[in-house]
């Protein structure tokens, strides 16, 4: 299996008078087609290491590869770059744009990526809505969806540019057990389907059971990483 991700000694300790550690050395590798979830405690660490993980945070010290690239000293514009290109991203709330409609907010990263034409980018983002269910409402405004639409959304604006890697927060969090089990199904199709790599987030343990393996944290580390074994 070809590593997406690799960590060591992933830290990353906030300045103050008593310094705060939110994730302390942690080294893992993640590969292609894994779909992984994070579980811990509140304030255990596990949105801090997916920041991390996505370029969102940068570490106080360790290193972090992604795609074989190491990322330490990347200023803002490469990383940002880097996000376009790999990363695609899930948060608990949609954080759609209301004053867009659907297909505008799914065509933002396919803007600020630069490498489709307005016909090219109008037929992906009508492709992806018809995969998700979504394909009567393209022309609606997030406030005009349910909160389950709303996050397939959010799952399509995540692939815009077709990434190796997703990187959902808790992505189920705010939803009802009927809409959580649809966006679980979309993220587990990614892997098994299309070759994706996800990593998610939960604190929904049931979820994590379900997922191919589960790293667990406690204050800031990994005290279990768990791969169910088949057969």
């Amino acid at each position: 299996m070809t590593a997406l991700i690799e960590a060591a000694g992933l830290t990353r300790v906030l300045p103050a008078a008593v310094p705060v550690t939110l994730v302390q050395d942690i080294s893992l590798t993640i590969g292609e087609g894994e779909f992984v979830a994070i579980t811990g405690p509140s304030g255990s660490g596990k949105s801090s290491l997916l920041y991390l993980l996505g370029l969102l945070d940068r570490p106080t010290a360790g290193l972090l590869r992604i795609g074989g690239r190491d990322t330490e000293g990347l200023g803002e514009r490469e990383k940002a770059r880097i996000r376009l290109e790999t990363l695609g991203f899930v948060f608990q709330f949609h954080f759609l744009l209301p004053e867009f409609t659907v297909r505008e907010n799914i065509e933002i990263p396919m803007r600020r990526l630069g490498r489709l034409s307005t016909g090219a980018m109008r037929e992906r983002s009508t492709q992806l809505l018809e995969a998700l269910g979504l394909a009567g409402h393209l022309d609606k405004r997030p406030e005009q969806l349910s909160g389950g639409q709303r996050q397939r959304v959010a799952v399509a604006r995540a692939l815009a540019n077709d990434p190796p890697l997703v990187l959902a927060d808790e992505p189920t969090g705010s939803l009802d057990s009927k809409n959580s089990e649809q966006v679980f199904a979309i993220l587990d199709a990614l892997v098994r389907e299309r070759g994706k790599t996800v990593i998610a987030v939960t604190h929904d343990l049931e979820m994590a059971a379900r997922i191919g393996r589960r790293i667990h944290l406690v204050d800031g580390r990994v005290t279990e990483d768990e791969t169910p074994t088949e057969g």
